[in-house]
């Protein structure tokens, strides 16, 4: 478990700092387009109309996967303040959804992901897998991240997790 932990936590520092990354380059292409339109200094690139668009689509998908690890996606606060062992069970159900999610995601990410295996994008001829690829790569990543919070619960419910437990 101790592994699992560290490995989780790892690639979340990975993925926050893909993030940054991706929104630092996002700006690269917005601020081209924004200057190609409103001066002559720069001939106008419609590449990066698509290279943005692709940007978006995966800080999106990253922001959610980091999301999930977090327990700031997909959970909303409607019960009251509950003792660790029925939030546990709570954590549990609502998880279930979670994971649900997650294989509609990789079922039709990879579905999507096939489609475009052998296509490339219109404007800049990027292939179109390396975008649809975000979705089952979400749906994975939704599926180690909720993977240890269960696993936290099912200690709690367990009695395994005496600190948890006592709150």
């Amino acid at each position: 478990m101790h592994f699992y932990r560290r490995f989780t936590a790892a690639y979340s520092r990975l993925l926050s700092w893909l993030l940054v990354f991706a929104v630092g380059v996002l700006i690269v292409p917005v601020s081209l387009q924004i200057f190609s339109r409103y001066t002559d200094l720069i001939p106008s690139y419609i590449w990066t109309e698509e290279m943005a668009r692709f940007l978006f689509v995966w800080m999106v998908m990253i922001g959610a996967m980091v999301g999930v690890r977090d327990s700031a996606h997909f959970e909303v606060d409607v019960w009251p303040q509950l003792r660790a062992r029925p939030a546990a069970l709570l954590k549990i159900v609502s998880s279930v959804f979670v994971l649900a999610f997650a294989l509609v995601f990789i079922w039709g990410g990879y579905l999507f992901t096939r489609f475009a295996w052998h296509r490339l994008s219109e404007l800049a001829e990027l292939p179109l897998w390396m975008i649809h690829v975000a979705w089952p790569v979400t749906g994975l990543t939704w599926i180690v991240f909720q993977g240890e919070q269960m696993l936290d619960a099912v200690r709690v419910l367990a009695g395994r997790d005496e600190q948890r437990a006592r709150a």
